[in-house]
């Protein structure tokens, strides 16, 4: 629970607040004794000679328990390291903070820096954010450690760099070895633009018709026929080839290409090869069956969801958090694979955190100093503590080491994979703006949840009607 201090209370009332929150904070977690006598000894300000720059997190990671430590280390060593700014941490329950977070920029008391948040968090504060772009040249800035493709990931239309890299969750192959030697195939390839050669030494275009070809081959009945084989009964399919894992109907489309749902006078509408995608994962489910669906899905034998980890899934689409928050339970032998192309297109979705400095800010060069060393000097401890690979080139390979050194002691995973995915990330992005977010994000989850249920639906009327209701709801925002 996040207490506040009456509206009544005037004056300093933002300082105030701030400051009672970090102290009702630290005796909810037990260490209020030392920062209450500092308050009592200083008069109730630690700091009234510095600028004070709140730092709200719980609009994505960062608001559970483990991690407030870590994050109050952080803002004592900001504040120890210079005289000018006193960095106020904010932490707010997860489940609350988007509508926190609204009301404080609609009364006219924004936080200054908030995040880390992810693009779908971001996005549903259309407006709020300012263009940093004035103060990395102001700063003279040195973007060279971040992949030039991240940089302007954060590059939105009509509003400007609302953003910096700071954890990246790249998408990827991930390969069951053991279920493709079982088949006699071989692995797909590791390079973006290499081609997938078969079992007879011949090329063929890394392509959605080859993955299909392959995923056929590896969904099995429990006699050990496949679905290519005509004898093959989907009633009781033992393993299954394909499957995006954990993915709603934006992130399953955007394996076709990047697109979205509003188009540019803000109306709803389905882009032609999401339909197609849409199309695609349909058949895979119901016609074709190489693709789990709602059924199979969340049974035991796909571990409720956890596809991959099952160990019954040949190949399995998600990112890299999937490895990190996911994994413990597989048994056998897996690696990496890049993302197959659609046509002459290559997409690998992304998912990223950033932190983001309201435009409401009073002190936006403050702001950008703190922002400056979230991004720096304490990326790799915020990176470590989120759990995310840092953006960060240069902290990348001790990021890789840790996680296969700690979570994959046995596994020798190709990690390159994942960062060269980088490059080719979803833009606009499959988590971007959606007018009246939570209403739509209710409709696409029911429609989502129809297609993985109901067999034999018609789905340009599917999508149609799609449209219709997320225009229904997009005009009542």
């Amino acid at each position: 629970m996040r207490t506040r201090l009456p509206t009544a209370f005037s004056g300093d009332r933002r300082s105030a607040t701030s400051r009672w929150l970090s102290i009702s904070r630290a005796i909810a977690i037990g260490g209020a004794t030392a920062l209450l006598a500092s308050a009592c000894l200083s008069g109730g300000s630690t700091a009234s000679d510095r600028v004070e720059i709140r730092w709200f997190v719980g609009i994505g990671v960062g608001s559970d328990a483990p991690a407030i430590p870590a994050q109050e280390q952080i803002v004592e060593e900001f504040n120890a390291s210079q005289d000018e700014i006193e960095l106020v941490l904010d932490v707010v329950d997860s489940g609350a903070a988007a509508d926190i977070l609204n009301t404080q920029i609609a009364t006219g008391d924004a936080p200054d820096i908030v995040g880390p948040m992810g693009i779908k968090a971001q996005a549903n504060f259309p407006g709020a954010w300012l263009d940093l772009t004035p103060y990395v040249e102001k700063n003279d800035y040195d973007l060279s450690d971040f992949d030039p493709a991240l940089v302007d990931f954060y590059q939105v239309e009509g509003e400007g760099q609302i953003g910096l890299p700071f954890a990246v969750y790249p998408s990827f192959m991930y390969v069951n070895l053991d279920l493709f030697d079982e088949a006699g195939l071989p692995y797909p390839p590791q390079e973006y633009g290499a081609p997938y050669i078969d079992a007879e030494g011949n090329e063929r275009p890394w392509n959605i018709e080859t993955m299909t070809d392959l995923a056929m081959q590896l969904t099995v009945d429990a006699e050990g026929n496949d679905a290519t084989d005509p004898a093959f009964d989907p009633g009781n399919i033992v393993q299954f080839g394909f499957g995006n894992i954990f993915a709603d109907i934006r992130s399953q489309a955007t394996l076709f290409g990047a697109g979205s749902l509003v188009d540019d006078a803000g109306n709803a509408q389905i882009p032609e090869h999401w339909s197609e995608a849409l199309q695609w994962y349909y058949d895979g489910m119901w016609t074709e069956h190489f693709i789990p669906n709602g059924p199979y899905g969340d049974s035991d034998l796909m571990g409720a969801g956890s596809w991959f980890e099952s160990g019954n899934l040949g190949m399995g689409y998600s990112h890299l958090w999937y490895a990190t928050c996911c994994m413990t339970g597989f048994e056998g032998n897996w690696d990496t694979a890049a993302v197959p192309a659609y046509g002459d297109q290559t997409t690998a979705k992304i998912h990223a955190d950033t932190f983001g400095i309201t435009k409401d800010s009073e002190h936006p060069d403050e702001a950008f100093e703190v922002l400056t060393y979230l991004l720096g000097d304490a990326a790799e401890k915020l990176t470590q503590t989120y759990g995310g690979m840092p953006a960060r080139l240069s902290l990348q390979d001790g990021y890789f080491d840790r996680i296969g050194s700690e979570t994959f002691p046995d596994q020798d995973v190709n990690w390159d994979v994942a960062v060269d995915g980088i490059a080719y990330a979803d833009d606009p992005s499959h988590e971007g703006y959606l007018p009246n977010a939570l209403e739509a994000t209710t409709v696409l989850d029911e429609y989502g949840a129809r297609f993985s249920q109901e067999q034999g639906l018609d789905m340009d009327a599917e999508l149609e009607q799609l449209q219709s209701d997320l225009q229904t709801v997009f005009d009542t925002e």
